[in-house]
């Protein structure tokens, strides 16, 4: 088969690989479509390791059809070969086929294409680990979701909309603050021209400060907003693209009950992710089948042309998901 590998002058290509050979619980995917996501730029360049065991070429979130089970994946699951699946992983999607254990395989919602489907593992799993398993939100409640254009959070701020939650977000520019005010958050600071920590102190002032913050970004903005969220809310760490250093009022923290939470979905236990995406299949698919959560696909390229794909990640001009066609 064929996968997208990393050269060692850091460019891709699209070169033959061995076939998976699947364990007894495991099931055999034929990928029709694979979602990208900004670890796996980090991983290309190097800094974010798959998994042991994980195949080394990219990818987190794949859809397609199964064409070969275990014995122990007939067994314990009701998947059948030729059922379309889409499916988490450790690392592989970017190929032909991925061997994919039993508990990791989500069945497509009603109503979702593969592409569609491929798009939503790996980026409905983190917005579920962190708006409600770590976040603790409740219907009422205020969420802050940096990087308003982003593919996750496309994804974050419908899936809060749809659970009652309120959002505020931010991105960069009034072109930007314009495309995506479909995606439905409450209000939308465009950094450029508006400052975030006047807008998060008069929400303070108004009662309807932060309760859950997710943050791609860091940097030194980060400590400033950290004295406008209201007490005992949670300031959730998903990376740090604006930077790794910033200076926070440890007094605030400790008299506001403020959290700050690193969180990862990929650093998980297995064990972890099959509980989740139970959790996730139960409690958010029906709302995605009743319409609450659209598409989030930005653009779909042939396989073929994966550096293009992260290129547009790189550049940030997209809002939404960008989605790799293996085969249609």
């Amino acid at each position: 088969m064929k996968a997208i590998l990393v050269n060692d002058d850091k460019s891709l290509s699209w070169s033959e690989v061995p076939n998976p050979k699947i364990k007894p619980d495991e099931v055999l995917v034929e990928i029709h479509y694979a979602a990208l996501n900004r670890a796996d730029l980090m991983q290309r360049a190097g800094d974010y390791p798959p998994p042991p065991g994980c195949p080394e070429w990219m990818g987190l979130e794949i859809a397609g059809k199964i064409c070969e089970m275990g014995d122990e994946a007939k067994r314990l699951s009701d998947y059948k070969i030729g059922d379309e699946v889409c499916a988490l992983l450790g690392g592989g999607g970017y190929a032909e086929y991925v061997a994919v254990k039993y508990d990791m395989l989500i069945p497509v919602p009603k109503g979702r294409t593969l592409a569609e489907a491929a798009a939503m593992p790996e980026a409905f799993c983190t917005a579920y680990l962190n708006i409600f398993t770590e976040g603790k939100a409740k219907a009422g409640d205020t969420l802050l979701m940096q990087a308003g254009a982003s593919g996750l959070a496309s994804v974050i701020i419908p899936m809060a909309k749809a659970f009652g939650l309120r959002v505020i977000t931010t991105v960069l520019g009034a072109e930007v603050k314009e495309k995506i005010k479909n995606v439905g958050a409450d209000i939308i600071v465009d950094t450029t021209s508006e400052s975030l920590t006047d807008v998060l102190r008069a929400e303070l002032a108004a009662g309807r400060g932060v309760d859950v913050c997710i943050d791609c970004l860091g940097g030194v903005g980060m400590g400033e907003c950290l004295r406008y969220l209201k007490h005992g809310a949670r300031w959730i760490m998903i990376a740090a693209l604006a930077g790794t250093v910033t200076e926070i009022d440890l007094k605030n923290i400790y008299v506001r009950n403020v959290r700050i939470i690193g969180s990862t979905l990929r650093s998980r236990t297995p064990e972890f992710k099959a509980e989740l995406i139970k959790t996730l299949v139960r409690e958010v698919w029906p709302k995605v089948e009743a319409g609450y959560m659209p598409s989030s696909i930005y653009k779909i390229f042939p396989i073929t042309e994966a550096e293009a794909a992260h290129a547009l990640m790189e550049s940030g001009k997209h809002n939404g998901k960008i989605v790799l066609e293996v085969r249609k």
